[in-house]
């Protein structure tokens, strides 16, 4: 007869996917905020979308973490998918693959405004993409870490 596999014991490790996906948040949101108030580079309107997204997540995720919410993911997913999904088409739009009469910039900046390229390619769409695509990652690594642990257990 197989040996019992013991449930898992949640601990302090177990925050870490958590506390880096709060890292992401905040160093995105310093970095778009340092973008437009710093460099003074408008935000187009689907960094507008994104911002949106991603704003509230490093705020979420503070107060998730200060309280030690092992139900604050679930909050943080809807925007963390949205805010990517929006981040793939801006991608999709600034490399050319969707034409760019299919992108909702009708006044001020274009979508499509080459404003930084680091290296040749490192581009704030990128960035964006980069950000939500961590800390969707992020949350699939506490949701294994956390999986088969009682609810009231912390």
């Amino acid at each position: 007869m197989p040996a019992e596999v013991p449930s898992p014991v949640p601990n302090e490790r177990m925050w870490i996917p958590l506390f880096a996906a709060w890292v992401v948040s905040l160093v995105a949101t310093m970095g778009s905020l340092y973008f437009s108030e710093v460099m003074l580079l408008p935000p187009c309107v689907l960094c507008w979308y994104q911002r949106i997204c991603m704003y509230p997540i490093a705020v979420i995720l503070t107060v998730g973490l200060a309280g030690h919410d092992r139900r604050v993911p679930r909050y943080v997913w809807p925007l963390a998918l949205v805010g990517l999904a929006i981040a793939i088409y801006h991608n999709l739009l600034y490399y050319d693959v969707i034409l760019e009469t299919f992108a909702p910039c009708g006044a001020g900046v274009s979508c499509t405004d080459r404003q930084i390229e680091w290296i040749g390619f490192i581009t704030i769409p990128l960035l964006s993409f980069a950000g939500f695509t961590l800390i969707v990652g992020c949350l699939a690594w506490f949701h294994a870490r956390t999986r088969g642990i009682r609810r009231d257990d912390r």
